[in-house]
């Protein structure tokens, strides 16, 4: 399988963003990508004012855009999120959406762990002002394998992913807007974490740069195989990276380092209903 990440710089122009995002799954399908990945907040990094306003309905503008998108080019696409209006709050979903060759939406994931953060001097941050957390850990498919979706913060919490993998998923997505400050030291050792310890690949693409009024990602898109081997990393810039997924690769990974395996389940069930 032929995948890409896109790295955006999204602002707080949405046309602008969106623009953006489908030049981009365009110039990777033309270099013969059968998935695509774009990062978090893909439609709009500002204010929180016009976050809200840049927020859709079900099934709203975005959606149909990149649905008819993957149907034209005969390509899955990752939308690493957009904001979702919520029916019953005045807050939205954090929505990540993968849709398939058809255009229909394969699976979609609302963002479970909200980044609320406080480092004095460096990054106050509290999502939950805006966004309202999800309840379900979701797996959808791609080319007939099994994949798990998150967004950004999730990373920093293990056992969604290793839940993701025993129940069968080969691909992790973590798009992400990943702040500058931690991203320097956190951002690669997560997602080979991640990797490695359950046996996936990792497709990882982020926005990189400045956004107002203060903020900055670290970019560093990313993909990961297996045994925690990095495939390709961008650079601090707006555009794509390919790289190609083997398999046989995971399979053999999976066969000699048996660790989902040897993983004592008896044991962890028992601590846990304690």
């Amino acid at each position: 399988m032929r995948v890409a990440v896109c790295q955006l710089n999204s602002q707080d122009d949405k046309k602008t963003n969106l623009a953006t995002a489908e030049r981009l799954v365009r110039e990777a399908a033309a270099d013969k990508a059968d998935l695509i990945a774009l990062p978090e907040y893909s439609e709009y990094q500002g204010p929180k004012d016009g976050a809200m306003e840049a927020a859709e309905t079900e099934g709203g503008p975005t959606t149909q855009r990149f649905s008819a998108l993957a149907k034209e080019l005969d390509v899955s696409i990752l939308l690493g999120s957009i904001r979702i209006k919520d029916t019953e709050s005045e807050r939205c979903s954090n929505r990540s959406m993968l849709f398939g060759r058809d255009g229909q939406i394969n699976a979609q994931y609302n963002k479970l762990h909200l980044y609320d953060v406080d480092l004095p001097g460096r990054i106050t941050y509290r999502e939950s002002d805006t966004v309202k957390p999800g309840n379900e850990i979701v797996t959808g498919d791609v080319d007939g394998h099994k994949v798990g979706l998150s967004v950004c913060y999730d990373v920093r919490f293990p056992e969604l992913y290793r839940l993701m993998a025993l129940s069968g998923a080969e691909i992790l997505f973590v798009p992400a807007a990943f702040a500058l400050y931690t991203g320097r030291d956190h951002w690669e050792t997560l997602l080979r974490a991640r990797a490695i310890e359950n046996q996936c690949f990792v497709i990882a693409p982020g926005q990189v740069g400045p956004y107002p009024p203060a903020g900055a990602c670290n970019g560093r898109s990313m993909i990961i195989d297996p045994w925690g081997t990095v495939l390709t990393c961008m650079r601090d810039d707006v555009g794509y990276a390919i790289a190609d997924l083997d398999f046989a690769q995971l399979t053999k990974t999976r066969e000699e380092l048996p660790a989902l395996t040897n993983r004592r389940a008896d044991i962890y069930s028992v601590a846990v209903a304690s």
